[in-house]
């Protein structure tokens, strides 16, 4: 993949064979993401909603 490969305790493989496969997962993962269809939700509008999600769990947690 043109990737170079770096020391174990750069890259966090153990191989530079671990290194390629990981590469190529995470490659076809971020293709998977780019060619799924559907609506875009705003980066601010998932981490408000998100909050409010934590916040909800957190007092029904509180209140038992």
């Amino acid at each position: 993949m043109g990737n170079i490969w770096t020391e174990p305790a750069v890259s966090g493989h153990d191989t530079k064979e671990e290194a390629e496969a990981y590469d190529e997962w995470f490659r076809k993962e971020v293709q998977l993401a780019l060619d799924e269809e559907g609506e875009d939700i705003p980066h601010d509008q998932v981490v408000a909603e998100m909050r409010t999600h934590i916040e909800a769990k957190r007092r029904a947690r509180n209140a038992r």
